[in-house]
This record gives structure tokens, C-alpha cells and sequence, in this order.
């Protein structure tokens, strides 16, 4: 998706290309929020977590009952914003700030070392990946961990952008390490067939790595 926006005198345009978003109600019956935010180790996480890419918000309500902190949820698209305050607020949650903003160029405007966990959920098929991982490891803590989910290759999804620029588990890995993260585990995820998981995180040089 080729979207424009405007921030002060700057005008964006983010490079990050179609995934085919389709309404709410059929978006969300390829994901079981709970079910994958357990496996990929989003349980009772102390400090604030940062989403890039929120959408409708299916992932970022669920992670808002989870930390102690703040969820900050980015979207370059107005209309998602709007449907995840909107979300938020009937859900009840007070911790969840959803804003409009083109991070690929623009970062995450969050502070150095700021975050405990951080969600890349169907957005690394954008053209540029490794300066968006960089950008994780810049806020993240030492020791904080990082989500990864991406539709399968396989034409037969549903849903999702074309197979020729889905990244696979193999490169979204690479582009990671090469960003400065950590490989943790690549756990199944449940009641989603069309999707693989990953979880990294920054390194902590006060732990030691057992030898």
C-alpha cells in the first residue's frame, strides 16, 4: 500500500506494499488474538508494548489486558486509528494510545530503550525491512522480545498481499539479526493455518549465555 499522509510541513508516503486489508469481520476470523499472543510469549509483560502496523486493532486490545504500561498502537491509516481508540475505549481500556503516524519514515517517536515488547504483524513485506527492525532494537529494552507473524507463501491464503513479496521466515530471521535482535523460538501458531510465527528479542549484555 502506497498511503500518504502529512506530519507538520512534512509529506510522507509510506513504501509498504498492499496486503489486500479486508473489512473487519473477515479479517478477524484468520486470527485467535489470545491463542497467538500466548505462544509467542505476550503474558503479563511488565512495561509498555509498541505495535507497528495496529489496523482494526485484533492484536492490540488483547496485548492492552497483558502489559503493566502503555500500548502504543501506529498506523499510517486514519480510519484504523479511529476503530482502535473506538475499540479500546468500549473494551475499557485506559492504556491504549493509538496514534496516526508514518513510522517507516518517520520512526516510532518512542524513546531509546522504552519498550518491553514490540508486534511486527503481517507488515514485513514492506520494500525496506532491515531499517524497521532497527528501529525495534532502538526502543526496545535489553532483554525485551519482539513478535513476528506473516502470511505463508502458499497461494492458497485467503487473504494476504502477493506471494512473490511475502517474506519467509528464513530472510525475516536474517533481516532481524542483521538488525542487532536475537533469534528466541519460531513456535506453530494455533488455529491459524495461513501464518508462521517468530519471536526475537535485543539482547541483554548484563545476562550471560550459558555455554
Amino acid at each position: 500500500m502506497n498511503r500518504t499522509t502529512k506530519s507538520g510541513n512534512m509529506r510522507c508516503v509510506a513504501t509498504i506494499r498492499d496486503s489486500g486489508m479486508p473489512a473487519a469481520p473477515s479479517w478477524e476470523r484468520f486470527f485467535d488474538p489470545e491463542a497467538i499472543l500466548d505462544v509467542l510469549g505476550c503474558t503479563n509483560i511488565r512495561g509498555d508494548a509498541l505495535e507497528f502496523g495496529c489496523g482494526y486493532g485484533t492484536f492490540t486490545i488483547e496485548v492492552g489486558r497483558r502489559v503493566t504500561g502503555t500500548v502504543y498502537g501506529l498506523d499510517i491509516d486514519r480510519s484504523m486509528v479511529a476503530v482502535t481508540r473506538e475499540r479500546a475505549s468500549s473494551a475499557g481500556l485506559t492504556n491504549i494510545v493509538a496514534e496516526e503516524r508514518d513510522f517507516v519514515h518517520l520512526g516510532s517517536g518512542r524513546p531509546d530503550e522504552s519498550v518491553s515488547f514490540a508486534l511486527l504483524f503481517n507488515i514485513l513485506h514492506l520494500e525496506e525491512p532491515i531499517p524497521l527492525l532497527q528501529e525495534v532494537r532502538r526502543v526496545l529494552r535489553p532483554g525485551g522480545r519482539c513478535a513476528v507473524i506473516h502470511w505463508r507463501r502458499d497461494p492458497a491464503t485467503p487473504r494476504g498481499p502477493p506471494p512473490a513479496i511475502r517474506p519467509d521466515s528464513g530472510s525475516c530471521r536474517a533481516w532481524a539479526e542483521k538488525a542487532g535482535l536475537q533469534f528466541v523460538a519460531a513456535p506453530e501458531l494455533p488455529r491459524t493455518p495461513w501464518h508462521w510465527g517468530m519471536l526475537m528479542k535485543r539482547p541483554d549484555p548484563t545476562v550471560r549465555t550459558p555455554t
